[in-house]
């Protein structure tokens, strides 16, 4: 069954070009989630008039890759314990997140982060919460490290096991 689950991670250009590569994803998404107004830039997140995070939604085949696995693998890919920032970048748009839109997911991603805290003294500090809104962000946002195969990213791919991949 196709499913969807939005997470943020810091920028994110690693973080869809990550998911891209996992077996089970069908399709990745770069925007601006849970924010005060409709329909943001990129310029209002970078101006600060925008509080909304950047995120990638994923679309899913759940017979493929669970919801504990995509969660699993944001954890592989970011500092759970920082706030409002994830490798060399800096600004509420990059903290950490996991947003849901039904029920369930939230218990599953509650039940995962409640078990992932039993192992740290640190606090994790990702947030999860139910999915408010999601705009797309703009075209050369999207598949950007595709286009631009050199272009900054803070994310280690080599944390994808060879039996994840696509």
């Amino acid at each position: 069954m196709t499913k969807i689950i939005y997470v943020a991670g810091g920028c994110f250009w690693g973080v869809e070009a990550y998911y891209k590569k996992l077996r089970g994803i069908i399709d990745t998404t770069c925007g601006y989630a849970n924010g005060n107004f409709n329909n943001p830039t990129y310029e209002d997140l970078k101006s600060h008039k925008a509080t909304h995070v950047e995120a990638v939604k994923i679309l899913y085949d759940d017979e493929k890759i669970s919801l504990t696995k995509i969660i699993e693998h944001l954890f592989r890919i970011i500092n759970p314990f920082t706030v409002d920032h994830q490798g060399g970048d800096y600004g509420h748009q990059y903290r950490t997140g996991i947003y849901y839109e039904n029920d369930e997911d939230g218990d599953t991603i509650i039940k995962y982060v409640n078990m992932e805290q039993k192992k740290y003294t640190k606090r994790i500090m990702v947030e999860i919460e139910r999915l408010k809104h999601f705009y797309d962000a703009e075209d050369y946002h999207q598949d950007y490290l595709d286009i631009n195969p050199f272009g900054y990213c803070h994310i280690d791919f080599s944390l994808i096991k060879d039996e994840e991949k696509k």
